[in-house]
């Protein structure tokens, strides 16, 4: 995934800022990692190059931790987090479906983010909904049943959301003028 404007040097300074609050040692891998994607939202490819060189590791050795363990990111998070639940009652009545069907629709596998960054997809154990099977976790907002048909109304109502803030900020930003 390519970055955006200004992101280089915000990485560069938050991974910078991390690596002086640790003493440069490989044990403390992990810790880095961890409070650079806290930072950052997730570990970018110019992060861990970066750690690579103050640590005096191989690059390797770095994404090789950070795609072994799930808790790290690698794909920066999307505005809004679609997370589908695949515990057994989701999975039995339709999760991977419903899964399939968000990632067509956004043209990203699951545990992307797509490229203008609204969206980002991945697949969750259980949410603790079962009677509501199956069931999609949108920025917290928690949407039952879903279908094929609901997958396009689910993300309809997001991309309706976000065109109605963009035209609320940029009147905003006409009044001010």
């Amino acid at each position: 995934m390519s970055l955006i404007e200004g992101e280089e040097e915000h990485i560069r300074t938050s991974v910078a800022g991390v690596l002086h609050d640790h003493e440069a040692a490989r044990e403390n891998l992990i810790p880095i990692l961890l409070q650079v994607q806290e930072e950052l939202g997730y570990l970018p490819a110019l992060a861990m190059e970066q750690i690579a060189a103050a640590l005096q590791v191989p690059a390797v050795d770095i994404y090789g931790l950070a795609t072994f363990y799930n808790q790290f990111r690698l794909h920066p998070p999307g505005k809004h987090q679609v997370k589908v639940c695949m515990g057994t009652a989701c999975y039995m009545v339709g999760g991977r479906i419903a899964l399939e069907c968000f990632e067509r629709r956004l043209e990203i596998s699951e545990g992307e983010t797509t490229p203008d960054r609204k969206f980002s997809l991945e697949r969750v154990a259980c949410v603790g909904c079962c009677t509501m099977a199956p069931v999609v976790v949108v920025d917290e907002q928690v949407e039952g049943r879903v279908t094929p048909t609901r997958v396009d109304g689910i993300l309809l109502s997001y991309e309706t959301e976000d065109q109605t803030e963009t035209a609320a900020a940029e009147q905003k930003e006409e009044d001010l003028s």
